[in-house]
Parts: C-alpha cells; structure tokens; sequence
C-alpha cells in the first residue's frame, strides 16, 4: 500500500508534506530545533519543510519551505531520497502526514527565520549544522527518529536508486 493509499489515523486525508536534507559544502545536514507552543521543555529537532499549498508541487513545496523556515534560497535540489507517513501530536492536535524527504544542497550556510508563520515563532527555537557523527552521537529528540543512521548511508553511498519507503511512525 502506498502512501497516498494510506488513511490518516484521524480518518481525514493525509497532510501532503515536503521535506529536505539539505547539505552544505562540509557534508553537513540541517535541522530546526523545535518544541511544544508554551512548553521549550518538551523540544525535537527536525528537518525543514512544511505542507503542499494549493497546486504546488512537492518540489516547489520543498524550496519555499526552506525559504521560509531558512533564507536560504541557492539550493541545488536533488531526488526524493525517502517517504514515510507519521502521525504526531502538536498544537493540541494530531498531524498525520506523507512526508517526501529531497535531498539538496547550498553553500549558503547563514540562516535566518523572517518567514516564519506565527505558529513557527512559537514552536521553532533555532537552526543548527549538524555533522553525521554529532548526529549519531546527539541524546537530543531527531525525527525522523532514524536520521542519523539513514544520513550515515546517505554519505557513504550516495542517493538511493529510487525512494525509500520508511516506517510509519506515530508518536
């Protein structure tokens, strides 16, 4: 069964997300630190993207998200690397989403959050560049929760040949 094929576990259609690893030059991979609205306590890091709008494409999705969440604009975007559905509370409700992680790179490493949405200035404290090894070494909250393993292979041998489906995750 596909994803699109999958029902959302609160019976409405699944949220169509994209996401992105993006890379810099130093191999290193990006992630938004975020936490619960009212609670920094209760925090994650994870990779940026957001929800399709409208009829925008996956892609285009992709490379709004990341200006909005980021700045960064000079992005080479690559394949699909993989696909997961999840399911995680958020904001006093529960998200369930098809999550399409792309893989890109830039060599624009500054970041700033000038288009973050409100529920974004409440939610996200900061962006870091993270090496693989910080990454497999991090006690830190990282989703999807087999980043670094995934990001291990994803620098040892290259972009898969076709996306990955991963496991669905619910929290």
């Amino acid at each position: 069964m596909s994803a699109e094929d999958t029902p959302a576990l609160s019976g409405g259609p699944l949220r169509k997300v994209a996401r992105v690893i993006l890379l810099d030059p130093s191999d290193r991979v990006l992630l938004l630190h975020g936490h619960e609205p009212g609670d920094p306590k209760d925090d994650w890091w994870f990779t940026p993207g957001g929800g399709v709008e409208g009829d925008e494409t996956r892609e285009q999705t992709a490379l709004r998200e990341l200006r909005e969440e980021t700045g960064i604009t000079e992005v080479d975007l690559g394949p699909v690397l993989w696909r997961r559905v999840c399911s995680f509370p958020f904001d006093g409700r529960r998200w369930d989403q098809d999550e399409w992680y792309y893989l890109a790179r830039t060599t624009q490493t500054a970041t700033v959050t000038e288009g973050f949405t409100e529920l974004e200035r409440r939610s996200v404290a900061g962006a870091r560049w993270w090496t693989c090894r910080e990454l497999t070494e991090a006690h830190e909250t990282v989703y999807p929760t087999r980043l670094a393993g995934l990001f291990r292979r994803l620098l040892d041998e290259g972009p898969p040949e076709r996306p990955e489906n991963l496991d669905t995750e619910i929290v």
